[in-house]
């Protein structure tokens, strides 16, 4: 994926929520500049509730 920038210690399915979350967002137009990290702290946040822990 080049150009794409990557979570560290989530799965593959998890990175591609990321894009698909941080893409509808800007596409929306919600959030504003902060559709990147809006999609990061989601995607983490259900990594976290799942049981993992980042990075591993």
């Amino acid at each position: 994926m080049p150009g794409k920038k990557h979570l560290h210690g989530v799965s593959a399915k998890e990175q591609r929520e990321y894009e698909h979350i941080k893409e509808s967002a800007q596409r929306s137009g919600r959030y504003g500049k902060r559709a990147k990290e809006v999609a990061a702290r989601t995607v983490l946040k259900k990594h976290k509730a799942e049981g993992h822990s980042k990075g591993h």
